[in-house]
């Protein structure tokens, strides 16, 4: 399948964070821009490889420790998941010099959760659904408008119902995942509305006071699912 060249430019000599929501293609795009040989790509998604590092976490820096110097490059993708590994890529940027790539599609949870950020040392990249300008002669505004641009709606998909099952997926882990198990609202229905009700609202100015009549909650609420 071809790839997409995005418009992100990573700066491979630092480490960094790459934020986006869930199939933006953020693993997509640092798989091409590191060499597989030369890179340690722990996926946090894997469950027993999760479940390691959160009973043991130190184990972590003793395998980056006990890495070959031809491997100058860790990837750790879903970082959200386990933010105490975070305090173990500090002191390993400042013990070494690996550089560390770190993938999440919820920046919140960790600022929330207060994990280390690494200030100072590591940047911080945002990874959008694909562009006008990256999708080229691919683009089409209507089917744009319609369906939105992430990757697998926007270039993999081909049929109407496809693309419908994976918007519904998509929305029911977003819920569940990204703002339920978070905590990052209490009560999962108002948002639920919200979400129909500003879908409505797309390309329109946002009337919180409306969108606040129709949802059944107070202005205060609608302002901060907004946010």
């Amino acid at each position: 399948m071809k790839y997409i060249k995005r418009l992100l430019q990573l700066l491979l000599s630092q480490s960094f964070f790459v934020f986006g929501a869930r199939n933006t293609g953020k693993s997509t795009l640092l798989k091409h821009a590191f060499e597989t040989k030369n890179t340690l790509w722990i996926d946090l998604l894997d469950p027993s490889l999760e479940e390691r590092y959160s009973v043991d976490p130190v184990s972590f820096k003793q395998e980056v420790l006990a890495l070959d110097q031809d491997v100058k490059h860790i990837v750790i993708d879903e970082v959200q998941k386990l933010p105490k590994l975070l305090d173990l890529v500090h002191q390993l940027i400042e013990d070494t010099d690996k550089i560390f790539i770190m993938t999440g599609s919820s920046a919140r949870k960790l600022r929330h959760g207060s994990a280390n950020l690494l200030a100072g040392r590591a940047f911080v990249f945002n990874l959008f659904p694909f562009t006008s300008e990256e999708l080229g002669k691919d683009f089409d505004l209507e089917e744009a408008m319609h369906w939105g641009t992430l990757p697998a709606v926007a270039y993999k998909m081909q049929s109407k119902e496809d693309k419908i099952n994976f918007l519904q997926a998509y929305a029911q882990t977003y819920l569940k995942e990204e703002i339920w198990l978070e905590q990052f609202i209490r009560k999962i229905e108002p948002f639920r509305k919200f979400l129909e009700v500003s879908a409505q609202c797309n390309g329109q100015i946002l009337n919180i006071s409306n969108i606040a009549k129709d949802v059944g909650v107070d202005d205060k609420t609608i302002k901060q699912l907004s946010n």
